[in-house]
């Protein structure tokens, strides 16, 4: 669903003032998505699915650990995700193709080792290169905003409830601490050498 914005020429101000009117009745008509209560219950795992050819197959994968690009995306604030629930774009969640909804993942950047606690309850990107896209809250947080696409390790982990609580409420979680370059540096190397050798794509890490 994409928000269209219409600019009225001088010589449409009669048809533009009718618009105006009939504004009320056509709200009264409009279909208001039905948004699911932001809850971690139940977790929706679902079918294999295709997009633009491709089959992505969502699986309750605990052990999730891969490296890759990840972008982000706001203009959407206010549709619905895949799990139902209303996407904020402040808010830190983010976007998957395979993991559970919802499930809660680290992301590093691996230029600053910046890392925070993410919320996954929508589904994408379905781009090649990329293995999550955040939301523009998160990458504010995360510190990419201003960058289209950074490489980034993606781990699912199992938060404590208080961290899960501020995530449902639209808050960021407790700051987490930044991965070193020492450690940084080997993984930015394997992820690197796998594209070398595979092509686009994310590597296991």
């Amino acid at each position: 669903m994409y928000f269209v914005r219409s600019d009225w020429s001088r010589s449409r101000k009669a048809l533009g003032s009718v618009a105006l009117l009939l504004l009320p009745v056509l709200a009264g008509c409009a279909t208001t998505p039905k948004y699911r209560p932001v809850s971690d219950t139940p977790v929706r795992i679902g079918p294999p699915y295709v997009i633009r050819g491709v089959t992505y197959t969502p699986a309750d994968d605990r052990n999730y650990d891969m490296l890759g690009d990840a972008s982000w995306y706001g203009s959407e604030s206010g549709n619905q995700t895949a799990n139902g629930e209303r996407y904020i774009k402040n808010w830190i969640s983010a976007a998957h193709t395979t993991l559970p909804l919802p499930s809660y993942v680290e992301v590093t950047a691996l230029d600053t080792g910046r890392t925070i606690l993410v919320r996954v309850n929508d589904r994408g990107p379905f781009a090649q290169n990329r293995i999550i896209d955040l939301s523009e809250g998160a990458a504010e947080l995360l510190g990419i905003r201003r960058q289209g696409t950074v490489q980034v390790r993606v781990r699912r982990v199992d938060p404590p409830e208080a961290d899960r609580a501020r995530l449902r409420a639209g808050k960021p979680a407790m700051a987490r601490p930044d991965v070193p370059q020492s450690v940084l540096a080997p993984w930015r190397a394997r992820l690197a050498a796998y594209r070398a050798s595979q092509g686009r794509g994310g590597a296991r890490r």
